[in-house]
């Protein structure tokens, strides 16, 4: 049976400069080349994960916005599921979204509520990424795959707070990084994608291996036959996971040096 290798980018794939290295780039075409399946699983933009896979020269699907967006190597849209309108609306007004920068994915691209250029910069220097200015107080609420809150964690904390005691069950939230919050639809997760992208290619998930740094992981690792978290990860993904090994962080190059020695390279 084949073997999936599944990992998240920003804290774990990439560098600390959000970008792709070569000795991971050429870890993974050599694995891909050898018939690994590779996927891709990250709170980012479908738009903006396809250059990344560009760079990393591998087909692989992608997991996209958290789960709510899965496509196949050849950019084939397999699985879809956005946020209902009205509870988009809502989660949009400023009542909820007050103490934080609100931004929205669309199929179309990334709406941001007013100018952030130092999101682009951190980010996307690579893709070409880019948000538009939107007013998303007013937005239909039609069509939107997840809803990010940026700001000071305290501040997030406190709007996290407000979204469980209002909607608990009717969202999946959680942090991608210290200073994002992200919503999504209840059923969508990095995990519940996976498992659908697994089920598509015929491989069990103890044929999978998964490496994670961030709260949004959690289900993802649950779903792996093998998981693995970086030794940079947020201590949520820690608690939520004691028992996983601990591997190098992503500055350490830690994933490709962990696929190496799994895989004799």
């Amino acid at each position: 049976m084949r073997t999936m290798i599944v990992s998240d980018l920003d804290g774990t794939l990439l560098d600390k400069e959000h970008k792709v290295d070569a000795f991971t780039a050429e870890t993974l075409q050599t694995l891909a080349a050898q018939g690994y399946a590779i996927t891709i699983a990250t709170g980012r933009h479908f738009l903006d994960v396809r250059g990344i896979r560009a760079a990393l020269g591998v087909p692989a699907h992608l997991i996209t916005s958290n789960g709510a967006r899965v496509h196949d190597p050849e950019d084939r849209e397999i699985y879809a599921e956005n946020i209902e309108p009205e509870l988009a609306r809502a989660l949009m007004q400023p009542d909820v979204s007050s103490g934080s920068l609100l931004n929205a994915y669309v199929d179309e691209g990334w709406l941001v509520e007013r100018e952030c250029e130092e999101l682009v910069g951190v980010y996307y220097k690579d893709s070409g990424f880019g948000y538009q200015v939107c007013n998303l107080a007013a937005h239909s609420g039609e069509g939107i795959a997840k809803i990010l809150y940026i700001g000071e964690h305290q501040a997030l904390t406190e709007i996290e707070s407000r979204i469980l005691a209002r909607y608990g069950d009717e969202v999946y939230i959680t942090f991608s990084a210290h200073d994002c919050l992200e919503v999504m639809a209840p059923t969508v997760s990095k995990g519940h994608a996976l498992t659908a992208v697994l089920a598509r290619l015929g491989i069990d998930a103890e044929h999978c291996c998964a490496f994670g740094d961030g709260q949004n992981d959690i289900e993802m690792l649950a779903v792996a036959g093998q998981g693995f978290v970086m030794a940079n990860a947020s201590p949520k993904l820690k608690a939520a996971h004691p028992n996983l090994p601990v591997i190098g962080s992503n500055e350490q190059h830690g994933v490709a040096s962990q696929l190496r020695k799994m895989f004799n390279l």
